[in-house]
């Protein structure tokens, strides 16, 4: 049995994810923030689906909390094959408009849990030499993106530090890669209107966003792959860039 982290869980696409996994029959360790009844709920619904779960709620952001987490997995599954970091946050508004704490939240939530949740497990999977790091990004962490500044940045932090991590990590047999999303049919989108949300997909070649559902599949693909997939950054995106 496969043991899984999958952090931002009570979200759209980290739920559909572990449903996904939870197909499979994997062992999750679900972890959210602050929406603890939400992960409760998706808790008792993989568990139904054939996992064996566990779940986590705190500030990802914090080493301590990381840290928890990490000797959480490992004491229910006595090993991590793989960490799924989907946690984040965006932030719609001029760079002029954005606070300082509402800059330090987006890069927090966005960038700094990878670093600590991926500080935490390597050691484990480095012992084993064996282990999958899954990250997800964003086409922003690309191109960058009008009024998403810190967003923007945040992503783009993810994915060098995505390419870097697997310079280092590859001599151990552990890959890292991220996910760069297009546009998902999540709450994160709410903030837009639907003549801004027709207009996007006008610009998508597959002439729709993608869903939660397909995102999942895409990550359980990527799982599976060989581990000399490495230090990539994966658009998803239905052709849009």
């Amino acid at each position: 049995m496969n043991a899984y982290i999958v952090t931002g869980a009570s979200g759209d696409i980290g739920g559909a994810i572990a449903r996904r996994l939870a197909a499979d029959s994997c062992g999750l360790l679900l972890c959210a923030n602050k929406n603890a009844g939400a992960l409760e709920a998706l808790t008792a619904e993989c568990e139904a689906l054939g996992s064996r779960c566990e779940r986590f709620c705190g500030d990802l952001s914090a080493a301590a909390q990381a840290e928890a987490m990490a000797a959480l997995a490992l004491s229910r599954f006595g090993k991590i094959d793989g960490l799924i970091n989907t946690a984040g946050t965006a932030s719609l508004g001029l760079l002029t408009d954005l606070s300082e704490s509402g800059w330090n939240e987006v890069l927090a939530s966005n960038l700094t849990t990878v670093y600590q949740t991926c500080r935490a497990v390597v050691p484990a999977m480095v012992s084993r030499k064996k282990g999958v790091i899954l990250n997800i990004s964003s086409v922003w962490g690309v191109r960058g993106a009008s009024c998403e500044a810190a967003y923007s940045a945040a992503k783009g932090g993810v994915n060098l530090l995505t390419k870097a991590l697997a310079k280092e990590l590859a001599p151990s047999g552990i890959s890292v890669n991220a996910l760069a999303l297009g546009m998902v049919d999540t709450k994160m989108n709410a903030m837009l209107s639907q003549e801004e949300l027709d207009a996007i997909a006008e610009e998508i070649p597959a002439g729709r966003s993608t869903t939660p559902a397909e995102t999942a599949q895409m990550v359980r693909l990527l799982l599976t792959a060989p581990a000399y997939l490495t230090g990539q950054v994966i658009g998803f995106d239905g052709g849009w860039f």
